[in-house]
């Protein structure tokens, strides 16, 4: 899990960069842009589930912080 995470967020981020370059050679209308950002948002959601389930197996762990107590 140490090195999944970050490539997705790299992947992420690419998509991201890939979706202004196409924005910009085609001029705002392009479809090769709209499939970037899809794909940009189906693996922020892919993330966010494999977090969820990585931590609901054990593969990863809170650390301990406790939120909102002093």
């Amino acid at each position: 899990m140490k090195w999944i995470i970050p490539i997705v967020l790299l992947m992420i981020v690419a998509s991201l960069g890939s979706a202004l370059y196409y924005m910009m050679k085609d001029k705002g209308n392009s479809a090769r842009m709209v499939h970037s950002l899809m794909l940009r948002i189906g693996l922020s959601i892919a993330l966010f589930l494999g977090i969820l389930l990585a931590h609901y197996f054990g593969l990863i762990e809170a650390t301990g912080i406790k939120v909102g107590t002093n």
